[in-house]
């Protein structure tokens, strides 16, 4: 399985895990599981747990882009968890992106990942 989706604190927090590359079918699962719960709570908090990630096809790469786009403001916080020197990349890279506060955690820390994400 290249996606996994689980929900924490009533859906206030969405826990992805990426394992292998992204594709556009991933997308298809992903986006109206996070409308759903944009809807039922307002602003929600993601946690990607990225330590097997790889990348992203390309359909799967516009995919994104159009999520982005499309939830600028829906996401209050993102802890990104991973393994590789591109991955930590990647927080930097995703702030222009979205509204969210975004902290990077190294492989092993998906606990504090989660404390973060919960604390107020």
């Amino acid at each position: 399985m290249t996606l996994e989706l689980k929900e924490e604190l009533s859906g206030k927090v969405l826990l992805v895990r990426i394992g292998d590359s992204l594709t556009k079918e991933d997308y298809e699962r992903f986006v109206p599981e996070v409308k759903r719960l944009i809807a039922d709570h307002g602003k929600i908090r993601v946690l990607f747990d990225m330590q097997e990630f790889r990348g992203w096809n390309a359909g799967a790469l516009w995919e994104d882009i159009k999520f982005n786009l499309s939830h600028f403001n829906d996401i209050e916080r993102l802890a990104m968890v991973g393994e590789k020197k591109w991955q930590k990349g990647m927080a930097g890279f995703c702030k222009p992106f979205t509204t969210a506060e975004i902290r990077y955690f190294e492989q092993g820390e998906v606990d504090q990942a989660r404390d973060w994400l919960v604390s107020e």
